[in-house]
């Protein structure tokens, strides 16, 4: 029922237009409190010198960034891509989906760990650096699959039409 409710043109419209939203909205922040986010980086020493190259109220408007947008950023863009698999490729949908709907709790375990690590607790680099490459293994799968799948049902839509 709920994967019925993913496929539905309004929820996809829907979908995109808040991950649109969203991924506008981290731009705005990062040049508002001129920062970059950690979310991209996987290499323990680069976060390291960068967290402590930030200010006090630069952590914590990324705690609050990654507390919030990034909490629902996942959640759209990892319903999206999998919502475009499961309404474009039928039989195969669920299984073309699954690295977007794996995206997303790797995606949360990222930014918890980025939250811990804003807040001065080292004990969390070792899940930061493991679930960034994770996160990117499963999200570029899904955003290439959901790129198609928006492809592929455009042109359907585009053939019945004529």
């Amino acid at each position: 029922m709920a994967l019925n409710f993913l496929t539905q043109k309004n929820t996809l419209w829907l979908l995109l237009a808040i991950t649109l939203i969203t991924t506008v909205s981290f731009g705005v922040v990062m040049h508002i409190w001129d920062f970059l986010l950690i979310d991209e980086m996987y290499d323990a020493e680069q976060i390291s010198a960068h967290i402590s190259a930030l200010s006090a109220e630069q952590k914590q408007v990324h705690i609050w960034t990654t507390a919030t947008l990034d909490v629902l950023y996942p959640l759209v863009y990892g319903l999206l891509f999998a919502g475009v698999a499961l309404k474009a490729f039928g039989k195969n949908g669920l299984l073309l989906a699954l690295p977007s709907l794996l995206c997303i709790p790797a995606d949360l375990s990222e930014g918890f760990a980025q939250v811990m690590l804003l807040s001065g607790n080292a004990d969390y680099m070792g899940l930061k650096t493991a679930m960034t490459p994770i996160k990117f293994a499963l999200f570029f799968p899904g955003f290439l699959i959901a790129i198609v799948g928006a492809v592929k049902l455009y042109r359907g839509r585009n053939q019945s039409v004529k």
